[in-house]
């Protein structure tokens, strides 16, 4: 029965949830001996913030879902009716296990390097091959269903072949980023990460009736224990932050929902919950692309004689940015 491993994975994740918030007070003042910590700009305080705290809920998320691996599939193991193993899942799941544990090592070699913007383009794409080559491996369906109003224009479906997996390389891109885009304010990129786990979990669910039944069971395996060990790093990043997600935790928390959103076949519903980012990263974009100068750090402004966060500015003359520059400007 699906039911007995969905408990087992909700058991894990709580106890993960516990053990990450135990954790990360608990390893403070080994990042901080190895110069791992930054300044929160948003307080007046200069205490030494640890950061990098993404790859404490990585690991222990990584370690459930280790336990967990043979959980799925018990009943072939002691049942003599099972006649015929699931590789399938079983690929799957290895598969989508090593796309994120990938995208965790490199989150945290851009923390340690403090890599360019575009290494952090090349980094998640490299880490979402192995999930593509088991995407090709165990469904490798490239057709999908045209939105109602341009039916009459292209039929009910189409086949986008290698494109297909054009987007969805670009999808694990955009996800790790987007995160990594919206952020700088405590909490923010545990909270928004939480925010869409829950949600695609009470998708999931609502769905679990359906015929892709086994697409979301799967999903919910990862984000079960995503969720609660997310969670207790938001305990401790929630304002005022005692740590730092850093950049680690923002590939991590984008790889895994790129690896639901692929494996799960839903990867086109999966950019629903992310509007918010969608947005934030077409805005970001002039900046992004030095179309319009970018100061080194986008977010507010601490004004210590209120104790609140004000606007930040980007101070440069119309004569200096280009035709293109100049364009955005006027139309934002």
């Amino acid at each position: 029965m699906a039911i007995v491993p969905l408990l087992v994975n909700v058991a894990g994740s709580v106890l993960g949830g516990l053990a990450t918030a135990v954790l990360i007070p608990a390893f403070k003042e080994h990042f901080i001996s190895a110069k791992l910590y930054g300044v929160d700009m948003n307080k007046s305080s200069r205490e030494p913030v640890p950061e990098s705290q993404g790859v404490i809920s990585g690991a222990v998320f990584l370690l459930i879902l280790f336990f967990f691996i043979p959980v799925p599939f018990l009943s072939c193991f002691l049942e003599e009716q099972c006649r015929e193993f699931p590789h399938h899942e079983f690929v799957a799941l290895i598969g989508s296990l090593l796309a994120i544990c990938c995208m965790i090592f490199l989150g945290f070699a851009d923390d340690v390097l403090n890599l360019r913007w575009r290494h952090k383009l090349l980094l998640p794409t490299a880490a979402s091959l192995p999930l593509l080559m088991v995407y090709f491996i165990t469904f490798g369906n490239t057709t999908i269903v045209v939105p109602k109003p341009f039916r009459p224009l292209l039929g009910l479906h189409v086949d986008l072949g290698i494109l297909y997996y054009v987007y969805m390389g670009m999808l694990a891109v955009f996800c790790t980023n987007a995160i990594n885009i919206l952020a700088g304010i405590n909490g923010l990129e545990a909270g928004q990460s939480l925010i869409i786990a829950g949600s695609i979990i009470v998708f999931n669910i609502a769905e679990l009736n359906g015929d892709c039944h086994d697409d979301h069971l799967f999903s919910l395996y990862f984000l079960i224990p995503f969720f609660f060990t997310t969670l207790g790093l938001l305990y401790h990043n929630w304002y005022p932050s005692r740590v730092f997600v850093g950049d680690t935790f923002c590939y991590f928390a984008g790889m895994t929902f790129a690896v639901v959103g692929i494996v799960g076949h839903f990867s086109k519903t999966m950019l629903l919950f992310f509007i918010p980012q969608v947005l934030n990263f077409l805005y970001s974009v002039p900046q992004l692309l030095h179309i319009i100068p970018c100061p080194r750090h986008r977010l507010p402004r601490f004004d210590p004689r209120t104790g609140k966060l004000t606007m930040s500015y980007s101070k440069f003359k119309s004569k200096d940015l280009s035709a293109i520059g100049a364009l955005v400007v006027k139309v934002i």
